[in-house]
This record gives C-alpha cells, structure tokens and sequence, in this order.
C-alpha cells in the first residue's frame, strides 16, 4: 500500500503534535490539524492503514497513536528534508556559537567544551562534541630545535596543522651543523608520509644513516608514535546529561541511569563517534532513531550528528541526544550551519 497525499499528511500531524504534547495522538485532534476536513470515522480508518504499514503503533490500550521509528525516518527523511533551502537562515544560538569559534586564538579544547554548552542550553537536549582527528594525514615538518646544550625541543606538525612539542635530552651537546643533518636527514625521508605509515624497517634505516646520533633518531620517532596514540584516543566533550529528565519517556530510573553512565564513561560515545566517522554514505548529517543507533543505551533515543572537517583528513562529530521526539527541523538546521561555519572558518586558515 502505497502512501497517498492524505495519508502522508495526517502522519505528519500525527508527529508534529507528538513532538509538542508527547501524548498519543486521536483522530479528533488530527481533524483539526489537517487541512483535507475530513471525519474522524475517516481519519481512523487512515490511522488504522497507518499502523498496519508500521509508520505509528497503539501504546498500552489507549486510543491515541504516536510514531513509530518508521514513521520518524519517513519524516526525516522526505517531510523535513523538503525544508532544505530554509536551512542557511542561522538562528541565534547559531550566531552564539559562531561568536566562540571566532575566538581561535583560545585552545580546541575550551572552544569544543563551550560549542557543547551551547548546544545543550539552546536545544534542550544532550550534545557532544569530539575533537578533530589527525589519523591518515601526513607529516608537514619535524623540526629540531636546540633549548640548551642538553636539551632539543622536537616540533611534529601534522597535515591540518596540529603541532605536538616534546623535550629530548642529549648526552654530548650537539652543534649547528650536526643539528641541520639530523633535521634534513629526517624531513628528507618522512616529510609527506602517512603517519601510520612508519614502519620498524624505515626506523631502522633512518638510526642507521643517523650514526652515533641513533639514540635522537629513536626518541623523535617515539614522539610521531604518541601522534598516533593520541589519535586513537578520542577525546568527547559532553554537556546537558540533565536535560533526559525533561523527557518522561527518558527520565525513568532504568533508561536515564543508563543513558547518564554512557554520558560519564564515554566508552559507548566513542563507538558512536568512530561509525558516524567511517560512515561511507556520510554526507555531514546523519539521523539514528531508536535502534538505528549504534549505542544499546540509546534505543530509546533520536541521535542526530554532524561530521565536521578543519582541513582534509581531520574530522570531528558533534552529536545532540534527545527523545524520539525531537524538534528534528531545529536540531539539524542548527548542526547544517554549525557545520558549514566550521568547515569554512577553519579552511580560510
């Protein structure tokens, strides 16, 4: 059974006055939400099409009905999706936010923590935010710099400029021209290359040209590795745990218990974050209703995230956790502009 105009409205209303009270939803009030001024024997023989093609269900015995997550994916993804265009009006706490991320000169990490207060304050429901991963881009630049006569600074900088610094300490003080060999010998060889890329037998060989200075060779290359140890260790900022137990259908002991341990141990938020990164089909926005989610604590929850990108290769999530229910069109027009501001504000870098 196909779904003709008058069904796909009276779903709508449906949901749209779900999403507002979170009350099920009869054919009475339906009546006076469509514009086909139909009966409510009529509109009941719809509901009931509807509920058998599995787009809304009956809760418990009453005579109302609310959306299922099939009839939420039908709203994402044709009804909402038709606003696509309104999408570039920023609302204020879009502007809000715009605000922080001209404040560059402040650390990621400060700018990630506010963007994620902000959300969270101004949709009411859960958010977080991941820091921007460096893994699969290359070394810009490895650079040796002498501090004093037993100290070398290390400079890694990594394609979208991130910089990591790390102190080396030298047994016999080293002059200015060793110090050139050492930093052509090494840029020479890995300038360009995937980080994880480095193998034991390209170590090997850099120790071997580097001579008697072997030991500096093996310390730089211990720093590239914390690169990419750090990479694997995503860092998530989150904010308005609280704010689950607006939603009744979120707040009893059980589910918010859980969902709040997810929010604390983030173990779970790192897996949300890694499949909304690997994605294939990942176009920026991504909508996970109810089991659609890859995190068991969030099936009864609407998961919304957005893939940002600073520089090619260094990617970040920002994510909004709310009930099935969620205000969508003002959720992902948020995160629509969010992202593009992101994208380009960084990229004028």
């Amino acid at each position: 059974m196909e779904l003709d105009e008058r069904k796909r409205k009276i779903l709508q209303a449906i949901i749209r006055n779900y999403l507002e009270t979170g009350e099920p939803v009869g054919s009475r009030t339906i009546s006076k939400y469509t514009d086909l001024n139909l009966s409510s024997a009529t509109i009941r023989n719809e509901m009931a099409d509807l509920e058998e093609l599995g787009y809304i269900l009956q809760p418990h015995t009453s005579a109302g009905r609310i959306p299922s997550d099939k009839g939420y994916r039908l709203y994402v993804d044709t009804m909402l999706m038709e606003k696509e265009e309104q999408l570039s009006q920023a609302t204020q706490e879009v502007k809000e936010m715009q605000q922080i991320l001209l404040e560059k000169e402040d650390k990621m990490e400060a700018i990630l923590k506010q963007m994620a207060k902000v959300l969270a304050v101004n949709t009411n429901y859960a958010t977080l935010v991941s820091a921007p991963q460096v893994k699969g881009n290359k070394l810009k630049f490895i650079q040796l710099s002498k501090v004093d006569v037993r100290q070398l600074l290390t400079t890694i900088v990594v394609e979208g400029n991130v910089i990591k610094n790390t102190m080396i300490q030298v047994a016999e003080p080293l002059d200015d021209e060793t110090l050139l060999k050492l930093n052509i010998l090494l840029n020479t060889n890995l300038n360009g290359l995937p980080i994880e890329e480095i193998n034991l037998a390209m170590i090997a060989k850099l120790k071997q040209q580097a001579g008697i200075y072997n030991d500096i060779i093996s310390e730089v290359m211990d720093a590239v590795a914390a690169v990419i140890k750090e990479d694997e260790d995503i860092e998530i900022y989150t904010s308005g745990t609280n704010n689950i137990f607006k939603y009744p259908e979120l707040s009893d002991n059980q589910r918010a218990s859980e969902l709040i341990t997810t929010f604390e141990e983030k173990q779970l938020l790192t897996e949300l974050v890694q499949d909304t990164l690997t994605e294939e089909k990942n176009t920026g926005i991504q909508v996970y209703i109810g089991n659609e989610t890859p995190v068991k604590t969030m099936k009864d929850c609407s998961v919304v995230t957005a893939t940002y990108e600073l520089e090619e290769g260094m990617k970040g999530t920002i994510g909004i956790i709310g009930p099935r229910r969620m205000d969508y069109d003002k959720v992902i027009s948020t995160l629509k502009t969010l992202k593009s501001q992101l994208d380009t504000l960084y990229k004028k870098e």
